[in-house]
């Protein structure tokens, strides 16, 4: 990885502006929701259980990039709360398998459409439709750099 004192003030500054941003936007869906609602690490979790399929506490968390201890106490919360199941592997049963319930899914879809109607509402009341063009097409960039963090 590049010295960042190698990079251009211009790309420091991009770099930090975006940080700024983004963290913005997840503050502000993430004040939108109650006290004792899903966090944005239990959300990450389900949609990724929800996307991809079962899969073992210890690939989750290197995954979600958090210690296994930590995914351990995520997934005791969720699995508390109905949200998440835990079963033996049936090719090793040495190995716990973690799916995402009927009721996680219905958590994910409710967290997924209020988020979603928020930011919707938002893009129809404050951007122009060349903005929103701008916005959309900028969404793939921003997958690719969440991948590589």
């Amino acid at each position: 990885m590049a010295e960042l004192k190698e990079l251009s003030p211009d790309l420091v500054r991009a770099g930090a502006d975006l940080r700024v941003a983004v963290g913005r936007i997840a503050r502000r869906l993430r004040q939108a929701h109650e006290v004792g609602d899903v966090t944005l690490s239990e959300v990450s979790v389900l949609a990724r259980l929800d996307r991809d399929g079962p899969n073992t506490p210890a690939a989750l968390a290197e995954l979600e990039r958090i210690r296994p201890q930590a995914m351990g106490t995520t997934l005791s919360e969720m699995e508390g709360r109905g949200l998440v199941r835990r079963e033996p592997d049936a090719v090793d049963g040495r190995k716990v398998l973690v799916s995402v319930t009927t009721a996680g899914r219905k958590m994910l879809s409710e967290r997924r459409s209020a988020s979603a109607e928020r930011i919707t509402h938002a893009l129809a009341e404050e951007f122009t439709t060349v903005e929103r063009r701008k916005l959309l097409a900028v969404l793939p960039l921003l997958d690719r750099l969440a991948e590589r963090l």
